[in-house]
């Protein structure tokens, strides 16, 4: 591996694992706001607000030039991908533990893995996919196949959804890297926080009032379609944060996606699970369950595994030319 290659991944790594903790911050922020605010209005007030400071960083970038793009409909679809990963989330959000929830998500990184061979041409050997295999097996432990809706607590449908959100981030993930190449991470960003308005005022057009929650006894539901309110008390500072982490976020994921391979920067979004858990307990007070435990186990061990798979595999290419 050539310097220059080190040193972008050593960027990619470097904004990935701010932009991890920006996210973590995000999902602690969005749960705490979950019982009193629909997913739609905080979408908005987040997004409105990120896409202020994600301006400021266009400027900074090389002005509103930079915000033309030739692939306009390779931006919309990373949109969207962006927008039903998120919404999914957060929907399971207000109904399922913030360390389970995230456990779940964190097939994301594995789906990545995968993913990134048959559309980025990238190099994943058997031992990084056997690890990937691991992971996988503790993403169905946590879904507890054997278990009953009663004890769950949750529908099978709401468990799965951050497994949902994992595939369509995934994907999202991949379009970045290739967008990348054209577009500055600032951009990206900006189309993104777009999105998240545009599909925001949707929902409050169509649903504001909050007649779809009427006679709805599900967590999820409620929170996703109930009626808009001012926010109240030190809420409406809170939503603040919200937009500006919302920018670190946007712009730190596509700076890391567009520095280095994929497969590279995927595994360190695993520190994301032990922020989740501080969050769960400081905040609200909940510890996993055994089975998110061995889930939790089984991802980060077969993430660390991919990471030092990458850390030998950089040595031995470093004694010859690069092939990129």
């Amino acid at each position: 591996m050539t310097a220059l290659a080190q040193n972008r991944a050593t960027v990619g790594i470097a904004f990935i694992l701010v932009g991890v903790l920006a996210i973590s911050v995000n999902d602690m922020l969005v749960k705490r706001l979950s019982g009193g605010y629909p997913l739609h209005e905080i979408v908005f007030a987040r997004s409105a607000i990120g896409i202020c400071f994600s301006l400021i960083i266009v400027q900074i970038e090389g002005g509103w030039r930079i915000l033309r793009t030739s692939q306009p409909g390779l931006q919309l679809l990373r949109c969207l991908l962006v927008v039903i990963a998120n919404m999914t989330f957060f929907v399971a959000l207000a109904a399922i533990p913030l360390a389970e929830a995230t456990a779940l998500f964190f097939a994301a990184p594995l789906f990545i893995t995968v993913l990134s061979i048959p559309f980025l041409g990238e190099k994943v050997g058997i031992m990084r996919l056997s690890a990937v295999l691991v992971g996988f097996a503790g993403v169905v432990i946590m879904q507890r196949p054997w278990a009953g809706t009663e004890s769950l607590g949750v529908s099978r449908i709401v468990l799965l959804l951050p497994v949902f959100s994992a595939l369509t981030y995934a994907l999202n993930q991949i379009l970045t890297r290739k967008l990348g190449v054209t577009s500055k991470a600032s951009a990206l960003a900006v189309y993104m926080q777009g999105t998240f308005v545009a599909v925001s005022l949707g929902f409050f057009l169509v649903a504001g009032d909050g007649r779809f929650a009427e006679g709805s006894d599900s967590a999820s539901i409620i929170f996703l379609l109930r009626a808009w309110v001012w926010p109240h008390g030190g809420d409406l500072w809170l939503m603040t944060a919200l937009g500006a982490n919302a920018a670190i976020i946007g712009y730190c994921l596509a700076q890391a996606y567009r520095s280095a391979d994929a497969a590279t920067v995927a595994p360190f979004e695993y520190v994301g699970l032990p922020l989740a858990v501080f969050w769960g307990w400081l905040i609200f007070g909940t510890l996993p369950a055994w089975e998110v435990w061995a889930g939790i186990a089984l991802i980060l061990g077969s993430g660390l595994f991919v990471f030092l798979r990458e850390r030998q595999k950089a040595k031995v290419i470093s004694r010859a030319p690069s092939r990129r």
